[in-house]
């Protein structure tokens, strides 16, 4: 099968807006096409995992092209994130994808060799015609209670089909003006990058910088006549909200598409007002390619429950009771998703694969279907009704978080000797963690324990808060009551001022 990469247009207008200039769709199909004789030539071509540890811009765009055209697989990192985590989400792969300013310090980490430098040449060689349906396209990660993110082993034979189907659905074309909101490494990226570009339209790269300035972001918006956004979360959307001059920065959208986030709670507060295009709340776990459902948000919302919608074409729903047998009409259950877009599994993890990949019963055989964690039930109308977690994970600005690696990184502070994690929501409604400690911490300012968990752990993952407790509730089976904590007033344990 070919890759989206075909989908290409092959002319002189602009594929990419960056603040330092354009790139045309020509150009980047000669530099992906470069790229990916450099890593031909050098043995890089199936199953092989290519790590693009590169700045924020185009160049990572180029990257991630060229891995596919050579028939490859990318991983991309964020290189913002500590050494450590660049590490842990590295490992397995091998090759690296880097520029000449990083591959010192991307060396000296131990990356994968060999590093292949952007203005690297080669030969002349034949680039692969195709790939195989169930070639390894890509490895997105999620957090792992083990403390080590569980790399997801994504083929491709649903991400070509997914992403003409979001063309096709979202009527994307020529005309089409999205900006790049997804962080990197997130599955969302893909959708949020390469839909516009297999439309013909132009993908706007922005500095991190901008998208994080209220102010600075508008002003992007209306020099480079956004009208779209793809894969931005809810809790974003809510922050631009109550910004001044929000509705008119707002107004030139003609498609908003959230995901990764309850949606509820931005609908709750009046946002779909904000948005005068189409809204669609997408839903869709990093195991499964990118989207398994959506919902078109109408102009009067039902804000009273958090509605993701029906399937996309090709992906089926099961709900499921914990013995995974169907539940009955209207009743809550699993949702356990099937289709092509089910990822083949978890890197070096067997029993986690085969926990959570199960027999899809109603499939054709040997199908599998991924238990997502998440419960549901089906509307009288049809739509499913998202209904929260089975277990504790945590959604955080649409990551997906095991609180036990955050406890496990905390529990390597000297002074720590219990740790759980629970979560909270502000005013506005965003998610946030909240970490709950024993130990001997009245000299352990909230700073220094951020600085601790900031070596090895993203910032979704550092708690915004840090309760002192004598000690840590039980179950009766003697798990953490994580209910218990959660509902607890904070401990006032030390002044305020001694922990900051």
């Amino acid at each position: 099968m070919t890759t989206f990469v075909s989908d290409l247009p092959d002319h002189d207008g602009p594929a990419l807006v960056t603040p330092e200039g354009r790139v045309s769709y020509r150009e980047l199909r000669r530099r992906s096409g470069s790229l990916a004789r450099v890593l031909t030539g050098r043995g890089i071509g199936p199953e092989r995992v290519c790590v693009v540890a590169l700045e924020h811009g185009a160049d990572r765009i180029v990257a991630v092209i060229a891995a596919l055209r050579a028939g490859a697989a990318f991983l991309v990192v964020d290189t913002d994130l500590p050494d450590r985590r660049v590490q842990a989400l590295s490992r397995g792969a091998h090759a690296t994808i880097t520029s000449p300013a990083l591959a010192p310090r991307l060396a000296a980490l131990g990356l994968p060799a060999p590093a292949v430098l952007l203005d690297d040449t080669a030969p002349e060689v034949p680039l692969p015609a195709g790939v195989e349906p169930r070639t390894l396209a890509y490895v997105s990660h999620t957090s792992g209670s083990t403390g080590t993110p569980n790399a997801v082993l994504i083929e491709h034979r649903w991400m070509h089909p997914y992403l003409r189907g979001i063309v096709r659905d979202y009527v994307l074309g020529p005309d089409t003006v999205a900006v790049q909101l997804a962080p990197p490494g997130f599955d969302a990226a893909l959708r949020d990058t390469f839909a516009p570009l297999i439309a013909g339209g132009r993908l706007v790269v922005l500095p991190r910088s901008t998208l994080l300035r209220p102010a600075e972001f508008f002003a992007a918006l209306a020099a480079y006549h956004v009208n779209t956004m793809l894969s931005v979360t809810p809790s974003f959307l809510s922050f631009l909200a109550n910004q001044p001059g929000a509705a008119a920065a707002l107004g030139g959208l003609r498609l908003v598409a959230t995901t990764g986030e309850p949606i509820r709670p931005f609908l709750v507060a009046g946002g779909r007002q904000l948005v005068p295009g189409r809204l669609i709340n997408q839903y869709g776990p990093t195991e499964c390619t990118m989207t398994t459902t959506r919902f078109e948000v109408p102009r009067e919302p039902d804000t009273s429950r958090d509605v993701i919608g029906v399937p996309v074409d090709g992906t089926a729903v099961r709900l499921v009771t914990a013995d995974i047998e169907p539940v009955a009409a209207g009743a809550a259950g699993e949702i356990c998703i099937a289709g092509p877009g089910v990822a083949r599994g978890y890197a070096d993890r067997p029993a986690l694969t085969a926990e959570r990949f199960v027999p899809d019963p109603e499939g054709p055989a040997g199908a599998r279907m991924y238990r997502t964690g998440d419960l549901a039930r089906w509307r009288p109308d049809g739509t499913l009704e998202y209904l929260g977690r089975r277990d504790h994970q945590i959604k955080i600005r649409g990551y997906r978080i095991d609180p036990g690696e955050v406890e496990g990184t905390l529990l390597t502070h000297p002074a720590v000797t219990g740790a759980a994690i629970t979560a909270s929501a502000d005013e506005q409604g965003r998610t946030h963690l909240v970490a709950h400690l024993t130990g001997a911490l009245s000299d352990v300012a909230d700073g220094a324990l951020r600085t601790h968990l900031a070596q090895t752990l993203p910032p979704h993952m550092i708690p915004r808060r840090f309760h002192r407790r004598d000690h840590l509730p039980t179950t009766r089976t003697g798990k953490v009551d994580r209910l218990a904590l959660a509902s607890a007033p904070d401990a006032p344990d030390h002044p305020e001022g001694t922990r900051r």
